[in-house]
């Protein structure tokens, strides 16, 4: 279980979740009340890995959320599920994309006084991410292993110093951060977002279920156990941050730090102060590996889910084709070309890539897997009381049910806060949350049109088994 376990963890990035996205959250969402956020949605997952953890023992290659809504609610709706997928990694990485300029720009002009706009190094990165993608070259586990653990292990120090020390100005004050009116002040929506996105991978322990010796048990347990690390390990870590700042402060002071293209020295100030200056190089070093470890990650998992879909029939069977590296070498152009024209519009608008790109990436990603989530729990449900292979209530019915409701309840919240998030008109954000919609309408028709080999719409026999990789699986 302990190597489950580690793997799931390592698809976090916590340093990325930490240091790059959580001042947004503290500045434009809830402020001080953001750590509740992590353990709010911890809370929520939990229930709703219920439903798929159970399933996950009956349904080949799971993980993968093209099989399991297939397998419940039909082809059709899978191939919808499918392009919320693309778009949902797709937005993710397009945000990642825009940190990792900003971080690599600061690095390049602070040691080598080489000063260029950050869309340079986006737009440079994209190339060398094809060419490595069409060489099939990825990140050994050992090397994600080590930064993981690096970057986790500092701010693991800084947070139990903090928490040791009695925190900033205002203390430990545990009302300040997980009160409930601390929770639901400002923009919680916002808070919920981000949360939900560092929560992203966490269903990649069911994929290694064969290679564990007793998966009936040691699946659930790691699935569970990676729940709770992940959302206690952020909220612990905000907290700091929080109780560093002081709860009163902390909201002014990401709000200027995003307005001052520097959101980074939210985290990274606090660390400096508590363990040093060397630490903070050491973060932007392990930050940027990071961020460029999770790109490569997604390029290759959006690669194969292209591939995939190419080769059920979905998309251009040309998408299936691979190179003598066997690497789907145009699903990866195909990719590429698609984060070129997500990241590029901004550049040329001369956006915050941050407060942008990121928060706007971000938000889109986290809707289309709330899409995904609620899909697959009432597939869940749809598929055990049509086969009856575990008739369990609260693992097939209750558990799945639950799920909706409450990832329904985080889909209102964040819809409700969405022009807050991206920083822009109600117009805009409608564009974007209608974007998603237009793009799982777009699947419903696209699975009409693309039907499975015996003309019904439904998964072939072997469709039904073929899945696709999730992104967590590429980390």
């Amino acid at each position: 279980m302990t190597g489950i376990l580690f793997f799931v963890l390592s698809a976090q990035a916590p340093l990325t979740g930490i240091v790059g996205t959580l001042p947004v959250p503290l500045g434009l969402g809830n402020g001080g009340g953001a750590p509740a956020a992590y353990l709010v949605v911890g809370a929520v997952i939990a229930v709703f890995a219920v439903g798929f953890i159970t399933m996950s023992r009956h349904v080949t290659d799971a993980g993968a959320f093209y099989a399991y809504v297939s397998r419940g609610l039909g082809r059709t709706v899978g191939v919808g599920a499918s392009q919320c997928a693309l778009l949902c990694y797709g937005a993710t990485q397009a945000g990642m994309y825009g940190l990792y300029g900003v971080v690599v720009k600061d690095l390049f002009q602070q040691h080598l006084s080489l000063d260029l706009p950050w869309w340079v190094w986006a737009v440079g990165t994209m190339l060398v991410v094809q060419v490595l993608g069409s060489l099939n070259i990825e990140l050994g586990a050992k090397l994600l292993a080590v930064l993981v653990v690096a970057e986790s292990s500092l701010l693991v120090a800084f947070a139990i110093h903090e928490f040791v020390t009695g925190g900033g100005p205002q203390g430990l004050n545990l009302a300040d951060s997980f009160a409930p009116s601390a929770f639901f002040a400002g923009a919680p929506g916002v808070a919920l977002t981000f949360a939900i996105a560092s929560m992203i991978g966490f269903e990649s322990a069911a994929i290694y279920s064969e290679e564990a010796k007793d998966p009936a048990r040691t699946v659930p347990r790691a699935t569970y156990l990676s729940v709770v690390v992940i959302s206690v390990f952020f909220s612990f870590v905000s907290w700091m941050v929080v109780s560093h700042h002081g709860a009163d402060n902390v909201a002014g002071a990401a709000r200027a730090a995003l307005q001052n293209g520097e959101s980074t020295a939210v985290v990274l100030a606090p660390v400096t102060d508590t363990l040093g200056p060397w630490a903070t190089d050491t973060m932007a070093v392990l930050l940027a590996s990071s961020l460029l470890a999770g790109i490569l990650a997604f390029h290759n998992a959006i690669n194969r889910y292209l591939h995939s879909l190419g080769g059920t029939g979905v998309l251009s069977t040309r998408l299936s084709h691979t190179n003598r590296h066997g690497a789907p070498h145009i699903a990866g152009l195909v990719q590429t070309a698609l984060a070129f024209c997500m990241v590029v519009p901004f550049a040329l608008a001369g956006a915050d890539p941050v407060v942008t790109l990121l928060t706007w990436g971000g938000g889109v990603a986290v809707l289309s897997l709330l899409v995904l989530y609620i899909l697959m729990s009432l597939s869940i449900v749809v598929f055990f009381r049509r086969t009856r292979l575990d008739t369990r209530p609260w693992h097939t019915l209750i558990a799945p049910s639950v799920s909706v409701l409450l990832l329904l309840g985080v889909m209102v919240m964040a819809i409700a806060n969405f022009s807050t998030l991206i920083s822009a008109s109600g117009d805009t954000a409608l564009l974007l949350e209608l974007g998603v919609l237009l793009v799982f309408v777009w699947g419903l028709v696209l699975g009409v049109v693309r039907r499975g080999q015996d003309g019904t719409g439904r998964p072939t026999a072997d469709q039904e088994t073929e899945s696709v990789p999730e992104a967590s699986s590429a980390l």
